[in-house]
């Protein structure tokens, strides 16, 4: 009777050995799952700071006693400054801009003479009206613009205005890295008529076509 119970016990001992050497390899050989990583949703709200920069292109008219029209082109730079509200995925913005310009044209008007207009300085301020796909925006803008027209008649006289007048666009802005942002944009701009020499006047309508980097706060 004894040894049948010694050799129960040692039965039973070799069981729960066994049983605990195979959980253990199971446990060993069981794959480990992995945390995958999920980067938040961009959000587009806050302030911002930036610069831009491009060209245009455009046209302008003079009128009597100095008829005619030039094709204008040049370029631009400056800076921006801008909000941005974000409810779900569309965004509302508040931007303005000022840049330095070159754009100029000139042809000959009148009875032989030769004219010039010529725009030194361009600013706008616009809403902006976007969808946010996570780091990419496009958007559409528009609002007020206004800059300074000089228009000029070789041997007689020049005039310099600062007018107002509208603009219109749209672009696409990414995110790029950390708190930078870049953006293409187009706008239309129409600053209207100036004040020209004898009495006639100049208009100035441009195309603008710009690319801007900035900073979100």
């Amino acid at each position: 009777m004894k040894r049948v119970l010694l050799a129960s016990v040692g039965l039973l001992a070799l069981s729960v050995a066994s049983a605990s050497a195979a959980d253990i390899q199971r446990r060993a050989v069981m794959p480990t799952k992995t945390v995958e990583y999920i980067a938040p949703v961009y959000n587009w709200s806050g302030p911002y700071i930036g610069i831009n920069g491009g060209g245009g292109w455009g046209h302008s008219d003079f009128s009597a006693p100095f008829a005619g029209s030039a094709n204008t082109s040049g370029g631009l730079i400056g800076g921006t400054l801008g909000y941005n509200w974000q409810v779900n995925q569309t965004v509302f913005g508040l931007e303005t801009d000022i840049d330095w310009s070159n754009i100029r044209g000139s042809s000959s008007c009148g009875a032989g003479f030769s004219c010039e207009a010529r725009n030194n300085w361009l600013g706008t301020t616009r809403a902006r009206l976007g969808y946010a796909a996570d780091r990419f925006m496009p958007y559409v803008t528009g609002g007020l613009a206004y800059g300074g027209v000089k228009s000029s008649v070789a041997g007689v006289g020049s005039s310099s205005n600062t007018k107002a007048g509208w603009t219109l666009g749209g672009g696409i802005e990414a995110a790029i890295s950390g708190p930078w942002t870049a953006k293409l944009e187009y706008l239309y701009v129409d600053l209207g008529h100036a004040d020209s020499v004898l009495g006639s006047n100049t208009t100035f309508r441009s195309n603008i076509v710009r690319a801007g980097l900035n900073y979100r706060f």
